[in-house]
């Protein structure tokens, strides 16, 4: 009977919250539901913007912070052309960080490299790439298997805390 319970506990879905660009990274998105859902509860609202009608930053912020951050273990940043200048995943980042929750950023294909021959992300999720607190990996690499999901939200759930930058102004508007 323990040996039933124990393989029982690890068929437990971990809860992820994916933030992405919709209009432009939904292929990503689709790609690792559709690859990962058996093995993954993926929390995300496409729409945030129109399901917290409100204008109070503070507001939509906690919202998002408990409708869709609270009860997930780990923020996963589909990073494509625009993501670096959309609020709400900037929004969403600050979310995961006030909450503590493991970061990593994926570097989808279609993100070219910017003139310093880098790729641009999110500042929020740059800040805590460069303090050490989030992951940053490209996305052949990430979604090569179950176990290679798995194995960099385990890397991203060890990192500390302490390492946790999260001063930067909230990004007001898109691009």
């Amino acid at each position: 009977m323990a040996n039933g319970l124990v393989s029982g506990l690890d068929v437990v879905k971990r809860k992820v919250f994916l933030s992405y660009h919709h209009g432009n990274d939904r292929a990503y998105y689709d790609a690792f539901i559709n690859a990962f859902s058996n093995t993954y509860d993926v929390l995300h609202d496409n729409s945030v913007d129109r399901a917290v009608n409100s204008n109070n930053t503070d507001y939509v912020i906690r919202k998002i912070r408990e409708n869709y951050i609270t009860g997930s273990s780990c923020s996963i940043v589909l990073c494509g052309t625009q993501t670096p200048w959309r609020k709400f995943v900037d929004w969403e980042i600050k979310a995961t960080l006030d909450k503590q929750h493991a970061l990593i950023g994926v570097n989808l294909p279609t993100n070219p490299l910017n003139t310093d021959n880098k790729y641009t992300v999110p500042d929020r999720l740059h800040d805590n790439i460069q303090s050490g607190f989030a992951v940053w990996v490209d996305w052949p690499t990430f979604t090569l298997s179950h176990e290679s999901v798995r194995q960099y939200i385990e890397i991203a759930k060890s990192r500390s805390t302490q390492l946790i930058d999260n001063s930067r102004p909230l990004r007001q508007r898109n691009g």
